[in-house]
């Protein structure tokens, strides 16, 4: 187990809570980001610096760091609401100054990954700059990942501008070498399907030989998967890839709290019904006991390394 090679691709908080746990079975992991973010801390310093959106990067970057050290603190520090740098968290400006300084956006993560000794390394799916497009099911089009999300509309198809973007060389290397292959969990559209959409990527995944599991988010996500089923996400990842993309899919069983389900209806969120997929499923109670239904680092990384030990007999 220690010695496998896993990649994780996603984005957002989904993807580090993944690596957050992971990490504590395996050195190896390669995390793939998508970099379509434009809201917030990330969104400013893309327009304003053009530099690739930072924050996911890193989240990442921390997630796969000692948890306790002082420089992946430092890193998560959010300066105060008022100011020139309200908003902004330290680590974003850290690299966006560390791109400038070496000319690259992949230097500036590698560099940043020995600041904080991470186990590990975190790659940007595309170096190239892109802005997400949809197209809800009302025929409406909407550009950037944080309007697509504030919509709320069913999505019917999403796309990148421009469109297949070039993988990042190490992208493609590392997914035709990995020994698993892990998507989610996360956003299914703007976290997870985004990085599909980039050129290599899904030819990549189709010649490696890895074994590939998907993580079902807790909840539904109002506009980007409203009433879905399990079965649909697994649908919409095998539109945008290919039929069989997946060997297996992690789905939550564990009761949601009253007072969150209740929340969360406000929204027109609720919790993924596991309806039948003829693809091999695991389920768990995976709930984190927080304030939001998200999973639990310690537990999502218990279920993947029974599935992983077991499929690869290591």
């Amino acid at each position: 187990m220690k010695n496998l090679r896993i990649v994780a691709l996603g984005g957002g908080s989904g993807l580090s809570t993944l690596l957050r746990g992971l990490k504590k079975y395996n050195k190896s992991i390669t995390a793939i980001v998508n970099v379509a973010d434009d809201g917030g801390s990330s969104g400013k310093l893309r327009t304003e610096f053009g530099v690739l959106p930072p924050g996911d990067i890193r989240n990442c970057l921390v997630a796969l760091s000692e948890e306790e050290s002082l420089m992946s603190r430092l890193f998560q520090y959010r300066f105060p609401a008022t100011g020139t740098l309200s908003g902004h968290s330290f680590g974003n400006l850290f690299l966006t100054a560390m791109s400038s300084i070496l000319g690259s956006f992949d230097g500036a993560i590698a560099n940043c990954g020995e600041v904080l000794a991470i186990r590990g390394r975190v790659l940007p799916v595309t170096l190239s700059s892109i802005v997400l497009e949809a197209e809800l099911e009302s025929g409406k089009k909407v550009k950037g990942e944080s309007k697509i999300s504030e919509v709320g509309e069913k999505i019917k198809h999403i796309g990148l501008s421009p469109i297949g973007p070039p993988a990042t060389p190490d992208v493609i290397d590392v997914l035709k070498k990995a020994d698993i292959i892990i998507l989610g969990p996360g956003s299914l559209y703007t976290s997870i399907i985004v990085n599909l959409l980039v050129d290599g990527v899904v030819d990549a995944m189709k010649l490696s030989k890895a074994y590939k599991i998907y993580v079902c988010n807790i909840m539904t996500q109002p506009g980007e998967t409203k009433n879905y089923k399990l079965s649909d996400h697994v649908v919409a990842i095998e539109e945008n890839s290919y039929n069989g993309i997946l060997d297996c899919v992690i789905a939550n069983e564990g009761a949601v709290p009253e007072n969150l389900v209740k929340r969360y209806e406000k929204y027109g969120a609720r919790q993924v019904e596991n309806d039948k997929i003829c693809i091999r499923v695991v389920k768990g109670s995976l709930f984190s006991d927080e304030i939001y239904a998200r999973h639990d680092p310690d537990k999502l990384a218990k279920v993947l390394v029974k599935i992983i030990t077991s499929e690869l007999k290591c």
